[in-house]
């Protein structure tokens, strides 16, 4: 079988970008981004080769990859990984379900 692509949804590239900036921003460099953006690529290259190797969400048809600080939630078809939200844990998970339910 194929390997799924990733699609990531413009609700999730937003907050991958506005994570990535704050951090670039907070540290006074790009280092730390860079870091995440290798670990955000090696994480999702694993979910597309075992997307049912991750815990359910309780969300509907999602699933959730935490990396530390941060989740990956998605949903998955036989072609397809689509990312719905790249989550910072130490942020209100209420804005989480407002987040995924809207």
């Amino acid at each position: 079988m194929a390997e799924r692509t990733i699609v990531w949804t413009e609700t999730a590239k937003k907050q991958r970008r506005l994570i990535l900036l704050y951090w670039t921003k907070r540290n006074g460099s790009s280092a730390y981004s860079e870091k995440l953006i290798k670990l955000i690529s090696r994480q999702t290259s694993t979910i597309a080769k075992h997307p049912k190797g991750f815990k359910e969400a309780e969300f509907p048809d999602t699933r959730e990859s935490a990396m530390g600080h941060f989740s990956i939630y998605y949903k998955f078809s036989p072609t397809q990984i689509i990312i719905t939200a790249f989550w910072d844990n130490r942020q209100d998970p209420k804005k989480l379900l407002e987040l995924l339910e809207g």
